[in-house]
């Protein structure tokens, strides 16, 4: 869908908006689901099911049954992005949905370690494995659908609402904890209110079918499909052509670790007490709930900046300046300072993390053919962010309970990290002017400037006039 000048330019941009509209609240929604495990998994599954007699090893384990939703991200980026390069691009998005929908309920009804012994980590862990297995495949197959209905000179700003509903889904989940962690007592609430925010996931389930059920295939994958030319295993041929830029995929990824910090180990270190912090759970839970709400509002902005500049230069700089926050963050809850430490995650992670977050829904699936998009993309993104899911557990044990020095520690690897992901970024094609035909082709030739700065103003002038 390059152009609107053609007949049938409003159903076109009819279709775009629903795309969008479906990519943002069922990310929402189903990121919904995956965070309110990454909340319990920080403030209240080490109380419940591991045992008590090691604080430190409680953390440890908990932190790692966060991680292990992500080892199985790339056996779902397999499974889901083959059926999302072969079956379309919407049957994908409501496979993930009711998968990631019924694990999240049955967590409500598992039993804990003190009634069911080692049972109970053992049944977190297969939900778990569930999870991020259905979670594998929602992002690429948003970002693809939303990109291919998107018109030319407008994929950076159309895409980056599927990011801007998964920061929705983080605000939501924490949302949901807030009232429980503040009006409850906390017996009450170990004892059955945080069962609350998984059985409303029967809600999210309901409502994210009726939402995705209403959106028209994207033209490039009917068009693929009329022709005969989806292929019989786009995993193989993404690997055969489009190997290098799947790692840079995966490099970039690893950008992961910003949300890592500020929501997961942040949370621990935040609240566990034998961190000594002693941030209650009610105040800290805040912190990632106000960077969020600041993370949604900018990042439409930043998409839209890449349509104009590029995606690579606002990569780079938001993984960097990200990656530098994060000493400021951590040191903020080390000196137990709560209007530091919630002013640092907006910066951090509420502006300048955006600069990556809301580009790479165009910036990936731009790498990448039709034939492959979802295969390349999903499974490339789920590696990376598999290697940094697994962080938790490591930041607990290089800087577990008593150090005297997180900050520092973490602040530096986070901050290494970081550089890794914004030097493999510049190394990238600038694609944003490549025509969607041409996408993952090696010598694909971009428009000149002057040409595509004239089509991208007529399709803003079309679309301002049609909402008009």
């Amino acid at each position: 869908m390059e152009t609107n000048t053609s007949a049938g330019g409003h159903e076109r941009r009819s279709q775009a908006r629903k795309a969008t509209a479906s990519g943002w609240i069922g990310s929402a929604l189903e990121y919904y689901d995956f965070f309110i495990y990454a909340q319990a998994a920080a403030l209240i599954f080490p109380q419940l099911f591991f045992p008590s007699g090691n604080p430190k090893i409680a953390i440890v384990a908990s932190l790692a049954t966060y991680g292990v939703g992500y080892v199985a991200r790339p056996i779902g980026a397999v499974v889901l992005g083959h059926w999302g390069d072969t079956h379309g691009r919407k049957n994908v998005l409501l496979v993930c949905m009711f998968l990631m929908g019924f694990s999240t309920m049955a967590v409500a009804f598992l039993p804990t370690y003190h009634s069911a012994g080692l049972l109970a980590p053992a049944l977190l862990v297969v939900l778990r494995l569930i999870q991020g297995f259905a979670v594998a495949g929602e992002i690429s197959g948003a970002s693809s659908m939303i990109l291919e209905h998107a018109p030319f000179g407008r994929r950076g700003y159309y895409a980056s609402f599927t990011l801007q509903g998964v920061q929705a889904g983080q605000i939501l989940a924490a949302a949901v904890f807030l009232p429980l962690a503040y009006f409850m007592e906390e017996s009450s609430f170990n004892s059955w209110g945080w069962r609350i925010p998984f059985l409303l996931s029967a809600v999210v389930l309901i409502a994210g079918y009726y939402i995705r059920r209403e959106v028209h295939e994207t033209p490039a994958f009917a068009k693929e499909d009329a022709s005969g030319s989806v292929p019989k295993s786009p995993i193989v041929e993404a690997f055969r052509y489009n190997w290098p830029d799947m790692v840079r995929v995966i490099l970039c990824s690893l950008m992961n670790v910003i949300p890592v910090v500020a929501t997961i180990f942040g949370a621990a270190y935040a609240v566990q007490a034998s961190y000594g912090i002693g941030f209650s759970k009610s105040v800290y839970l805040w912190i990632p709930v106000i960077g969020n709400i600041v993370a949604v509002l900018v990042i439409p902005y930043v998409g839209n900046l890449s349509d104009r500049v590029g995606r690579r230069l606002p990569i780079v700089v938001g993984a960097l300046g990200a990656g530098l926050l994060s000493f400021g963050y951590l040191y903020a809850i080390s000196i137990r300072n709560v209007p530091l430490a919630i002013v640092m995650s907006i910066l951090m992670w509420g502006i300048i993390y955006q600069g990556y977050n809301a580009i790479f829904p165009s910036f990936y699936p731009e790498l990448f053919p039709t034939r492959s998009r979802v295969s390349a993309m999903a499974i490339g993104q789920n590696i990376g962010t598999t290697i940094t899911a697994l962080l938790p557990a490591l930041f607990a044990y290089v800087a577990p309970p008593g150090s005297t020095n997180v900050p520092l520690i973490i602040g530096t690897i986070t901050f290494a990290i970081t550089i890794v992901a914004a030097v493999t970024a510049w190394t990238a094609r600038e694609n944003y002017r490549v025509r969607l035909s041409d996408l993952g082709e090696p010598n694909a030739v971009p428009i000149d400037k002057l040409s595509y700065d004239r089509m991208r103003a007529e399709t803003m002038a079309e679309t301002k006039k049609a909402l008009a």
